[in-house]
């Protein structure tokens, strides 16, 4: 039986986004960074995107709306990879730690891509069309979408893949 996604928790994306949050909370408590409040609360924003677009496009229940809180979503990766650059400017952050965390937003963008041309390529729509147009993919169930787990690796396995290696600065 093909495992089906069932919850946003469960898409390595959110994943990957919930662990660049906690560590950039981490990044702007230390004393410098933390009196930037321009910069700090910006990065907070963009990174608290990152997991908010991917869950509430997920709960939305329709396929086109998950593909464009999900496209915001990506552009936040990269609203986030911008600041790193303005943080390590400022020395608030040495290189060897703006590239790990740049690494990681760029990963997730990635793999939000693959979660997209995943998502174009179905047919399914979405639980809130399932009672109203009968497609050839029916959700598991009312509650559920059917996004199935090993389809989605090799989407993201793909993006991944197929990205190059972010820069280094």
């Amino acid at each position: 039986m093909k495992q089906t996604v069932t919850q946003f928790e469960e898409l390595k994306s959110w994943q990957q986004g919930r662990e660049l949050a906690r560590q950039v909370y981490d990044l702007t408590h230390r004393s410098a960074f933390s009196k930037d409040f321009a910069l700090r609360d910006q990065i907070r924003r963009a990174v608290i995107s990152i997991t908010s677009n991917i869950a509430e496009g997920f709960e939305r229940d329709g396929r086109q709306e998950f593909i464009q809180f999900l496209s915001i979503a990506k552009g936040s990766c990269g609203e986030v990879r911008s600041q790193l650059y303005l943080a390590e400017d400022q020395g608030y952050l040495d290189r060897q730690e703006a590239n790990q965390l740049r690494s990681l937003a760029f990963s997730i963008s990635r793999l939000i891509a693959g979660l997209m041309t995943y998502l174009r390529r179905t047919e399914y729509r979405g639980t809130k069309y399932s009672s109203v147009v009968r497609e050839s993919l029916e959700p598991a169930s009312e509650d559920t979408w059917s996004i199935q787990s090993e389809e989605l690796a090799d989407y993201e396995s793909e993006a991944l893949a197929n990205s190059g290696a972010p820069l280094e600065t």
